[in-house]
């Protein structure tokens, strides 16, 4: 038995002010289909939680929890979900009380609001069903959390809960480990091992090193660049020369490239291509790549800043299209996602700085810290781009792209396509792994369309992040692959 380290709030229905604030370009809707149950597993696992298996969930009519989604009205997708429960309907409740059970938005999402509005359809259901509170609790430590549900009115109950120990909440009961404080690449690979019985032990947990081992095999990892990777392998990767040499001479299609020259020579260039990308010999997380270069003076002040990472500097051939990860394991394809770039969405009253902020900041937290969006001259040529400057108000709804490179660490987001990979991607990607004899790697990808065959490959990421890419299972493969026995039986 532990004490659950969780605070239990309250709001009494009495207290509840209706949102002054209108948000807009999501419906609220209840949760009715198969295909309404996989989008709130996928949320639930993009969140670090459990699935919900939609079989064992009692209905409604007979005291089971309400399900109520978030539909953004443009695309269709699924942001948000919350359950909650009506204590009347599930045991009789003689106080009337209601439960919420569980909130999940799209660590994705770009429209700001989702979870609040998702909370207040919660409160003001059951309160048209004539019940007198809810109750809900919160992680301690969940202070982006508690920060919405203090704005709502709820408030603390002296209460505690008492729970018993499983698989599930163990982390809980042990309190935090030496592994709490890698970052997510590093953790959503420590969790898998520690799910598997394998030992762990982290060397440096600010770099991300851990060591797994079970029974005689021990293997080191800095997250999913492994013993396994050799060093010509790792080199290979880093030096995106050596990597279009490669991939080139394994017949697959790679941009046209040349390093960065005199004022001349960087001209030639750009006019034989129209428009060009700029980028670090040796760079990774999007540092100091420009993109769509078309005038000489962009150019070089874009050669001047990736200097700032590498004293060699790439030009690449610009391709325009969709920036797609593949995740190759194994020499399997694992994973595909379609890189979006960090974008904002008017609401016609906050100016493009503070759009831009408020999403950075959605995005440190759905990412722990690892996405965010830079106030760089990249942000400033997109917004010029398109006429607009940091203090600009956009119209309601209107969306703007404040970067052009698609990288999580800049606040860009993933869409999973992972299903409708055109045969010819994955199979160049498989290629590509054989290629460089590289068995964990990310390859990135320029394509018209994740269901056509053009593409591509403008970069080998040795160092994949497995992280993000839900519902696809990114971190059992790579562990299937250090530790083939440990693969639960089918």
């Amino acid at each position: 038995l532990f004490l659950d380290p969780s605070d239990t709030l309250r709001l009494w229905f009495t207290d509840y002010r209706p949102a002054q604030r209108v948000f807009r370009a999501f419906r609220v809707r209840r949760a009715q289909s198969a295909g309404d149950w996989q989008a709130i597993n996928t949320l639930y696992q993009a969140r670090g939680m459990l699935p919900v298996d939609p079989q064992l969930v009692t209905p409604r009519h007979l005291g089971g929890p309400v399900f109520w989604l978030a539909e953004d009205e443009d695309s269709g997708a699924v942001i948000g979900s919350v359950m909650g429960l009506n204590h009347c309907k599930a045991f009789d409740d003689p106080e009337h009380g209601s439960s919420l059970w569980c909130l999940a938005v799209d660590p994705q999402c770009t429209r700001p609001g989702v979870g609040e509005v998702l909370v207040r359809h919660l409160i003001e259901h059951f309160m048209s069903r004539g019940l007198a509170y809810l109750d809900l609790s919160v992680l301690h430590d969940n202070r982006q959390a508690k920060r919405l549900y203090e704005k709502l009115g709820f408030r603390n109950l002296p209460t505690f809960a008492v729970k018993r120990k499983n698989g599930i909440n163990q982390q809980l009961f042990l309190g935090p480990g030496p592994e709490a404080s890698l970052n997510p690449y590093a953790r959503i690979i420590v969790d898998e091992a520690l799910r598997r019985g394998i030992e762990v032990h982290v060397d440096d947990a600010a770099a991300g090193l851990f060591t797994l081992s079970l029974g005689g095999r021990r293997i080191r990892c800095r997250e999913s660049l492994s013993d396994l990777t050799t060093a010509v392998t790792m080199t290979l990767c880093q030096d995106k020369r050596l990597t279009q040499q490669a991939l080139q001479h394994a017949g697959l299609q790679v941009p046209a490239q040349q390093l960065a020259g005199n004022a001349d020579d960087n001209l030639a260039f750009l006019d034989e291509h129209g428009a060009i990308v700029v980028k670090p010999v040796d760079g990774e997380q999007g540092q100091g790549v420009a993109v769509n270069l078309t005038s000489i003076e962009d150019v070089t002040q874009a050669v001047e800043n990736a200097r700032r990472f590498d004293n060699r500097v790439l030009l690449e051939s610009f391709h325009a299209g969709h920036d797609l990860r593949i995740v190759v394991i194994g020499y399997e394809v694992v994973a595909a996602a379609i890189r979006h770039p960090a974008q904002v969405v008017g609401d016609g009253k906050h100016t493009i700085l503070q759009l831009i902020e408020a999403q950075s900041r959605r995005r440190q937290a759905a990412t722990g810290g690892e996405s965010r969006i830079p106030m760089d001259d990249e942000t400033e040529r997109t917004l010029q781009a398109a006429g607009l400057n940091y203090d600009d108000v956009l119209e309601p709804g209107r969306r703007l792209a404040v970067r052009r490179t698609a990288n999580l660490h800049t606040g860009g987001t993933l869409e999973d396509v992972t299903e409708r990979l055109h045969p010819v991607l994955a199979d160049a990607a498989v290629r590509a792994a054989r290629a460089l004899e590289i068995p964990v790697v990310g390859l990135d990808f320029m394509v018209r369309d994740a269901e056509q065959p053009d593409y591509v490959i403008i970069e080998a990421n040795e160092r994949a992040g497995l992280a993000n890419h839900e519902p696809q299972p990114t971190a059992e493969r790579f562990v299937d692959l250090l530790f083939p026995h440990s693969q639960a039986l089918a």
